[in-house]
């Protein structure tokens, strides 16, 4: 199975609440912060067109931006 990446910023509730969702629901993960590892907010930028928003979701090949909850 291939791993999530999710791409996050220190302090961000809807990243903590993205990153809770995949662990609760057995999903492992790879977490990115935009401001730390160096090239990730660029990419960040063209995964979501240009938006600054975090957290973004790339699974399975599908680009999902922000986080609203879980069921």
């Amino acid at each position: 199975m291939a791993k999530v990446r999710i791409y996050t910023k220190v302090g961000c509730p809807h990243c903590a609440a993205a990153k809770d969702d995949l662990k609760r629901r057995g999903v492992a993960y790879e977490e990115i912060d935009v401001h730390t590892v160096p090239g990730a907010a660029e990419e960040a930028l063209k995964l979501a067109n240009g938006r600054k928003i975090v957290p973004i979701i790339v699974e399975h090949g599908k680009v999902t931006l922000g986080f609203e909850g879980g069921s």
